[in-house]
């Protein structure tokens, strides 16, 4: 069984979608290289397709405006890690190594970031010929100790290397080691290297568990006296974690998208959060998903409790198109209390599994009422969601945004879309 396209989208089933439908032309200018001095100044574009204004302008100070006072954010805590590790060789040439997920048999990425004295690590190898054999290794002096860092390469899968990391003092983790010897690690389409505040603003203030190479940039634009000004006004808020990884900026290079494989993203959900989740939906209050992850996230639920429901293999593995296949008449509150029944008769306190879920024209969302969210790339995976939620609008909606000053990409403006009904 497929799902029905949305109202607003092509009868053609999702898999044959072809990339090119969704382009549009991104001047350089408009890129915001870095953010504003003050993140939550950044403008709004709203979008409501129930709303005879449809598309206005706000900022995000204003965004308690537009929400109602039962409404639920969803963000995602995840924290951005200094992924990039450079190692000089005796020669004077450069190796990078882009640490992209946990190699091994590690439960999650948080398990395997507390690891002390050595982990393996998937990673890209940026100048592989070089590095014939041997290890590579670097030294610093941090407050007085001196730190050692060693990479071994164990072995070629596909277009990366699974890398065994060791170091002293042994009684660091790994996560301590990034944050030490790496460097963090920026969109490349900003094309400049990592300054100093980029540390800081390149990370959502309340992000917490360790593990992204990609900030969940949606979340770029909420401060404190933002977040305090919508909680004043009843609005809840939740988290979730999913690991962003370098497969976000993967550009869809095959022509139909049956043929482009969607990256894995590894997603903690604590079972409290499901509660919480399921007295929203029973009582039909809004939830809003604060960027494309927490969407991912928030509707990979959704399918894990129909596979539950329907006795299907893996029930907490999401795979790229099983959306479109299974079963779409189990409603969102029989999903959830599926998922968190089964939580807590395996007495576990958090959901630790992966997504592959790919939201494009054609999926109708199950449990976000709408999303925040930046404005995306051309021929990326991130605009076909956002096609999915608003239908052929998208074109209208981002013509707007580039005619009226709005900047894109990550640290750019973003926007409030509700799903058409």
């Amino acid at each position: 069984m497929t799902a029905q396209p949305h109202a607003n989208s092509s009868l053609v089933h999702p898999e044959e979608l072809s990339i090119e439908s969704f382009d549009y032309d991104l001047p350089e200018d408009r890129i915001a290289k870095y953010p504003l001095a003050v993140r939550d100044q950044s403008k709004l574009l709203i979008y409501n397709s129930n709303d005879s204004r449809q598309i206005q302008e706000k900022i995000y100070q204003q965004l308690d405006e537009q929400l109602p006072a039962d409404c639920l954010l969803v963000f995602n805590n995840t924290k951005v890690v200094e992924a990039r590790l450079i190692f000089k060789k005796d020669t004077g040439s450069k190796i990078e190594l882009f640490c992209l997920e946990p190699g091994g048999a590690y439960p999650d990425i948080t398990t395997a970031m507390l690891q002390k004295g050595t982990v393996l690590w998937k990673c890209l190898v940026g100048g592989a010929k070089k590095w014939k054999t041997g290890a590579l290794k670097m030294r610093l002096e941090h407050n007085g100790q001196t730190i050692e860092l060693q990479a071994e390469k164990q072995e070629k899968q596909g277009d990366s290397f699974l890398i065994r990391f060791s170091w002293i003092p042994e009684s660091l983790s790994f996560a301590e080691m990034l944050h030490l010897t790496g460097q963090l690690p920026l969109p490349p389409y900003l094309n400049r290297a990592t300054e100093q505040n980029d540390l800081k603003t390149y990370q959502t203030v309340y992000a917490d568990k360790d593990g992204s190479v990609a900030a969940p940039t949606a979340g770029l634009h909420f401060t404190p006296s933002l977040l305090q000004k919508l909680s004043d006004k009843g609005i809840k808020e939740a988290f979730v974690t999913l690991h962003v990884g370098a497969g976000t900026f993967k550009p869809v290079k095959a022509d139909k998208m049956k043929d482009h494989e969607m990256h894995a993203e590894f997603m903690e959900v604590p079972l409290d959060f499901l509660e919480t989740l399921y007295e929203q939906a029973k009582n039909k209050r809004k939830i809003l998903a604060v960027g494309t992850t927490s969407l991912r996230t928030l509707e990979s639920l959704y399918w894990m409790g129909v596979k539950l429901l329907t006795d299907q293999l893996d029930p907490f593995v999401v795979e790229q198109w099983q959306p479109y296949r299974l079963p779409q008449n189990k409603t969102l509150t029989e999903a959830l209390l599926a998922v968190t029944d089964s939580l807590k008769q395996a007495g576990k306190k958090t959901l630790v599994t992966q997504t592959r879920i790919i939201i494009a024209p054609g999926y109708q969302l199950r449990v976000a009422d709408g999303i925040l969210t930046n404005f995306h790339q051309p021929h990326s995976t991130l605009l076909l969601l956002i096609a999915a939620i608003v239908g052929q609008e998208w074109k209208n909606i981002y013509q707007y945004a580039l005619t009226h000053d709005f900047r894109f990409l990550s640290y750019g403006d973003g926007s409030l879309l509700w799903k058409n009904t």
